[in-house]
């Protein structure tokens, strides 16, 4: 074993508290990178063609729909902003039918999804359908998953559905 002169031990135990300060202040963003996966939503499977013979819009391969002010484990104040990333597509409003476009919804605390009917309009279903690429969200204090989804022009998941990685936040 070897020792320490009383200098070096010194400096050893203040750097050591140091990192221990530095640890318990850490903001909830950085302390988020241990929390658990957040279970994935259920879905059917996608149709291209739907029964009563509306062609979905297909997703070009490789797109992707993230969050990119928020992760799995962030604790948040509300209203909460939350702001859309996107790779692979563009974004169009509702209503405007274009080529590799569609408009973003936020499901909040949803667990399934029938990806093959249009999306409802509610609390747990937010609709962005002016195009909107961010938003202010008001939730109340407590454990919320929230999830990106691209629709097309009349809300209807494309084919194969373009979500974003589905997150755990805690509103305080």
């Amino acid at each position: 074993m070897t020792r320490l002169n009383p200098a070096t031990a010194l400096l050893a135990a203040l750097a050591a508290t140091a990192l221990l300060g530095c640890a318990s202040s850490m903001s909830p963003s950085t302390a988020s990178a241990s929390a658990p996966a957040t279970a994935p939503l259920q879905t059917e499977p996608s149709l291209a063609v739907l029964p009563a013979g509306y062609q979905k819009v297909l997703a070009p391969a490789g797109t992707s729909l993230y969050f990119i002010n928020l992760k799995n484990g962030d604790a948040v104040s509300s209203p909460v902003r939350v702001q859309f990333g996107l790779r692979g597509m563009g974004v169009a409003p509702a209503g405007v039918e274009k080529e590799g476009t569609g408009h973003h919804h936020l499901l909040v605390d949803v667990a399934k999804v029938d990806v093959n009917n249009p999306l409802p309009a509610d609390d747990n279903h937010r609709h962005f359908g002016l195009g909107q690429t961010e938003a202010s969200v008001e939730l109340k204090p407590g454990t919320h998953t929230l999830q990106l989804m691209l629709a097309d022009q009349n809300h209807i998941p494309h084919h194969q559905p373009v979500l974003s990685e589905r997150i755990t936040v805690t509103v305080k």
